[in-house]
């Protein structure tokens, strides 16, 4: 893993609609997250929180991985076994951890694509639409004939809390052994890429040693499976971003103080990852970086929460674009709080994701 202040030299991002203006200066190639350029690069800074990227200049945030239709039912409790309840409410909403954290980008103004697969059926119209009025640009969005749209049932209880049962669908099938040259070229002319485990490990494997070999940035959220991750995946990421369930299933460790966390993710240091980003929910969120003071970011209160779904969602894409756009790390942290916690009070993934303007709102106000 390269050091953490190193830039590569430019190199411009072709956008597949509008070429690159060749008088127009292209933002650093980022190697690593030490996002803020040198002294030397301070007359071409990436865009400010409060400035609308350039889709002609500005690597892209490239996500790769799950689109869902999010199939919600609100109960007061979940069922016991042989039991059966009645829902207050039903219905479909998209969603799946790649198409949320694509629209997260899309929302908060920054040129994103998804890469991911749908079926040839209404979720995968539903989801496409979605992410099209999300602002996400849909060049590789694949349509599989061979497999259903992936889909979630979503039990959202009163408190706001909720449990999903899975159904991968096309996010786990048909993906071809080999990604597609022009799949793999957007990810190397990426600024950062994110990725999730709603789909194959191979797939992720692939995407993320492309990302390595062009030096962009690749986070990982831990969301999505619960089997191991491949090592040959931790590898060639740059940030674990778990929440303190999955940190503790990876690492077979308990999770429950801020001291048993710290030495789960040293466990995870031994592993190869340099950065480990803990969602703690209601407490906020920890990056551990390797040989560094832990920054902590305490969590910013909703006035009231109606739906947790997409929140770590969220959280995770809004730290990114806020990186890829040069904010320091505790910058990002605090940018992705109060996107999270917008996020919360509206019912839904994809629809409570926050728009650029209203997340700078909230930060005039903490």
């Amino acid at each position: 893993m390269g050091g953490l202040s190193a830039l590569s030299s430019p190199k411009p991002f072709n956008h597949h609609h509008n070429p690159t203006n060749p008088n127009q200066p292209t933002p650093n190639k980022i190697s690593s997250l030490q996002f803020n350029p040198p002294p030397s690069t301070k007359s071409n800074p990436f865009p400010s929180f409060a400035l609308k990227a350039s889709y002609d200049a500005v690597p892209p945030l490239v996500v790769v991985g799950s689109a869902n239709a999010d199939i919600y039912v609100e109960v007061d409790r979940l069922p016991k076994e042989g039991e059966t309840i009645s829902a207050k409410t039903g219905q479909t909403l998209a969603g799946g951890k790649g198409a949320n954290q694509a629209v997260c980008g899309g929302k908060l103004e920054y040129p994103t694509y998804f890469v991911g697969q749908v079926g040839e059926d209404a979720h995968g119209k539903l989801i496409t639409e979605a992410l099209e009025s999300g602002g996400v640009l849909l060049d590789h969005l694949s349509v599989v004939d061979d497999a259903p749209t992936g889909h979630a049932v979503v039990m959202l209880q009163s408190g706001g809390q909720n449990s999903i049962i899975i159904v991968g669908g096309a996010n786990m099938a048909c993906w071809p052994e080999t990604l597609s040259p022009e799949d793999l070229e957007v990810v190397k002319n990426a600024g950062i890429v994110l990725l999730q485990r709603e789909i194959p490990d191979s797939v992720n494997i692939q995407v993320a040693m492309a990302a390595r070999s062009a030096c962009v940035p690749v986070i990982l959220d831990a969301g999505g499976v619960d089997s191991p991750i491949p090592q040959e995946l931790l590898n060639f990421i740059d940030v674990l971003s778990p929440n303190e369930t999955e940190l503790a299933r990876l690492t077979n460790m308990p999770t429950e103080s801020f001291e048993q966390i710290s030495q789960a993710v040293g466990k995870c240091h031994k592993m190869g990852v340099k950065e480990v980003l803990v969602k703690l929910g209601s407490k906020g969120s920890v990056l551990f970086t390797e040989g560094e003071e832990p920054i902590r970011q305490s969590v910013i209160s909703a006035p009231k929460v109606i739906d947790t779904t997409g929140a770590g969602d969220t959280f995770t894409a809004a730290f990114a674009v806020a990186l890829v756009e040069g904010k320091s790390k505790r910058e990002s942290l605090k940018f992705a709080a109060a996107a999270a916690s917008l996020c919360v009070q509206v019912k839904g993934a994809i629809p409570s994701m926050p728009r650029r303007k209203t997340v700078l709102n909230l930060l005039q106000t903490v």
